[in-house]
């Protein structure tokens, strides 16, 4: 996962809210999580009724970490990371088969957040994470991928879902139309945005739609293409139901509030989004002119502490970063509806090998935490780094 520079001049950093308590949930069928079906209003904000659920597979992955850690102190803090809900990362074919063992213990009270991200081509401007599915592939990306996913949620209709859709996909084609690789991705990502919120918009799902970041579509000469970028896929998925507005921060690294990591550069005058909180007050207005629901979740994962980049477009493994605010929905602002964990933090965002096949050279930057493996992979020394620079701390 990536993001690009603006075509324009591109390019965010810490939240500063206080964690909501998190707690080690029991083991639970799903089937019997809820009593009856679930039904999400999505004119609320669900993270105000359900808390984003701890998943299984990061809670694996930092429980694994936890025994490589000698330092007690050390391994104590780290065992209570796999406590902090996340988002599960769907982002094969082959990974459909994570959600049914992720649902088993999702109490009553959760919603278990899902990343949807597969497109064909996906990733147009970058390397280290390109997906499966070639450009052109659109029916397999309906009807082996999103098909299934729906097929799954609809079998459980007693748990809540909050799904996250495709990451990088319609910013990389407001900033990057420049590229071939996303001239010719542009058609798959439009049909297969629409055709997922279309298809996915069942009654105990709730959906947001990737928005990039401040330092990407909050340039002054981005906001309004982006937001109708965004409001033209919501619409061509016939205005979905259960659609209720965009995500920011995917995997990033900007400060929600605070003073932005990049406000003095020379360029910031073409910027007022310094900070996610400007992004999203700036951008909702925009998106509901474009006739678009307008709430947004913000990833801070890994955004607790600023200061680190040479470049807001430095995008992989940011050396000296730390995990930041846990999931709430206590952001203070009412278009955000909930601070989420988006990215898993210790998985790393690309290999610094620059012999790799999916080497990108934003991971070989001074400023990437080297050395670091394939994209999804486990970084140990990363994850340490992220609990030790932790803001606030565990």
């Amino acid at each position: 996962m990536k993001f690009s520079q603006s075509a324009v001049v591109a390019f965010a950093a810490t939240a500063v809210a206080a964690p909501s308590p998190t707690t080690q949930q029991e083991p639970r069928n799903a089937q019997a999580a809820c009593a009856s079906a679930v039904t999400l209003d999505p004119s609320q904000n669900p993270f105000k009724k359900y808390t984003l659920h701890p998943n299984k597979f990061y809670r694996d992955e930092v429980n694994a970490a936890v025994q490589q850690l000698s330092d007690p102190s050390l391994a104590t803090a780290a065992a209570k990371v796999a406590d902090v809900g996340s988002f599960l990362w769907i982002d094969t074919i082959a990974n459909i088969a994570k959600i049914e063992p992720a649902l088993a213990d999702v109490p009553c009270t959760n919603i278990l957040g899902l990343v949807i991200y597969d497109l064909p081509g996906r990733d147009c401007a970058a390397k280290a994470s390109n997906g499966e599915l070639a450009v052109g592939e659109i029916n397999r990306y309906k009807s082996e991928y999103i098909d299934p996913i729906v097929k799954l949620i609809k079998a459980y209709p007693k748990t809540a879902f909050a799904l996250l859709i495709e990451p990088d996909s319609l910013p990389n084609l407001v900033t990057n139309s420049d590229l071939q690789t996303c001239k010719d991705s542009a058609q798959g990502y439009r049909d297969g945005v629409a055709y997922a919120i279309k298809n996915l918009n069942l009654p105990n799902v709730i959906m947001y739609l990737d928005a990039g970041h401040g330092g990407w579509l909050g340039w002054d000469a981005n906001l309004k293409p982006g937001a109708k970028e965004l409001a033209d896929a919501y619409k061509r998925g016939g205005s979905p139901k259960q659609f209720r507005g965009f995500a920011t921060n995917s995997a990033g690294w900007n400060a929600w509030d605070g003073k932005g990591e990049f406000s003095g550069a020379s360029d910031a005058k073409y910027n007022k989004c310094q900070t996610e909180k400007i992004y999203v007050d700036t951008f909702a207005p925009l998106l509901k002119s474009n006739g678009m629901p307008n709430h947004a979740i913000v990833d801070t994962g890994r955004n607790g502490k600023t200061g680190l980049r040479n470049e807001w477009g430095d995008w992989c493994n940011v050396d000296g970063a730390g995990f930041g605010v846990r999931p709430t929905s206590s952001t203070g602002d009412d278009l955000a509806d909930a601070f989420v964990w988006i990215k898993p933090g210790g998985e790393s965002d690309g290999t610094s090998d620059s012999s790799a096949t999916r080497y990108d050279s934003f991971c070989g930057k001074s400023d990437a935490f080297q050395p670091s493996p394939e994209a999804g992979t486990w970084n140990q020394a990363y994850f340490e780094m992220l609990l030790k620079n932790a803001n606030p701390s565990f």
